[in-house]
């Protein structure tokens, strides 16, 4: 399957076309599904088992793997506490026995703050919700299937809810602003809502907002789940940078050398600090991975932290492979280059690093100032 994604990735990429042929190899092999509870009928994956799969898809091809994890997540989500009304749920089963079904939680929004109210609103409509407002970085936009819409409703006192909207809804439209410097066949659009109809019981967990609304165990283990699972796919894509590396150095052979660059003890210093790098940063996901799925305490508090020590090592680790391979690296016939904007690019998708230190500074100042 890595290969199969691989090989269509470059095509995508310089395109910006979303991969449906991709997205439909890894829903064959029954991997759209991984995290689909034993009570569903599914194989309930674990975190340990999810963040190995999709650092083998990021491997193959980054936009695939992310998106795959964000129907994970919210698949997994499900298998902990069953959010979705149970007929709903079960259609989405059915839909992805069918086919390839993907959801996605839509919350960002252009200009929004954090902690401050959605701008997208749901007006009452007889027995259901009439949803208007704008979505935005919604990897996977044009293809998904379910739509978590987080709104709040225009009533006296607002309530803040999230609204199972159809990917084909009347009044839902795709504004295709994604055109960024990596993960560019994500198709993580805008989304545009203009009185999408809901019904009643697809309208979850309304209530007033306030101080803590999106704090408490549940929330810190789906983050955990989170933090990990994106860790697992930059990871993946330095794998691959690293794998094309190995093949460079083995087939280079300067014009002033008689031998190849892998042959240069240098060139093998070099390689073992991207390995090194590589194997740190699996050996923590993997590791912290077992820990939450285990339900160890302070397991959870550590992924932000994990996901940032991650990220630096993969990233850092593409970065040193184009700087060893100088001009072929940065060339467009040439996948290293791909993988660099793809590294760079998954910060999207993440807190930002300054809160997720911040948050942990906190933590070690209150540890300390305890008798």
């Amino acid at each position: 399957m890595v290969d199969l994604l691989a090989a269509r990735a470059e095509e995508h990429d310089r395109d910006a076309t979303f991969p449906y042929q991709g997205i439909e190899a890894v829903h064959e092999a029954g991997l759209l599904t991984l995290t689909v509870s034993q009570r569903y009928g599914g194989p309930g994956g674990t975190l340990a088992d999810t963040v190995r799969v999709l650092a083998e898809l990021g491997r193959g091809d980054a936009s695939v793997a992310v998106v795959t994890a964000l129907t994970l997540l919210r698949h997994a989500e499900q298998a902990r506490r069953a959010t979705w009304p149970t007929a709903g749920y079960r259609r989405l089963l059915t839909e992805s026995r069918r086919g390839p079904a993907l959801v996605n939680t839509l919350r960002a929004e252009p200009g929004g703050q954090p902690g401050g109210l959605p701008r997208t609103v749901a007006r009452r409509d007889g027995g259901g919700w009439l949803l208007t407002g704008r979505k935005t970085y919604c990897t996977g936009a044009e293809a998904l299937a379910w739509m978590a819409v987080t709104a709040r409703t225009d009533e006296p006192e607002p309530r803040i809810g999230t609204f199972l909207v159809r990917g084909e809804s009347e009044g839902l439209e795709i504004d295709p602003t994604w055109d960024q410097l990596g993960l560019r066949a994500s198709a993580s659009h805008d989304v545009v809502l203009d009185q999408v109809r809901v019904p009643a019981e697809l309208a979850l967990g309304l209530g007033a907002p306030g101080p803590g609304q999106e704090d408490g165990p549940e929330t810190e283990l789906s983050r955990a789940w989170q933090d990990l699972a994106l860790a697992a796919v930059a990871i993946g894509v330095a794998r691959a940078a690293e794998s094309w590396l190995v093949r460079f150095l083995d087939q280079r052979t300067p014009a002033n050398l008689t031998e190849p660059l892998g042959t240069l003890p240098r060139y093998h210093c070099a390689l073992g600090e991207i390995e090194a790098q590589l194997i740190g940063a699996e050996e923590l996901v993997e590791g912290l991975a077992l820990r939450v799925d285990r339900g160890e305490p302070d397991a959870v508090a550590r992924t932000g932290p994990a996901h940032v020590l991650a990220t630096r090592a993969a990233t850092a680790a593409v970065q040193q492979a184009v700087a060893l391979t100088g001009n072929p690296g940065l060339s467009r016939r040439h996948p290293l280059e791909r993988y660099l904007r793809d590294v760079l690019s998954s910060r999207v998708h993440l807190a930002p690093e300054e809160a997720v230190l911040e948050a942990a500074g906190r933590a070690a100042l209150e540890r300390g100032a305890r008798p």
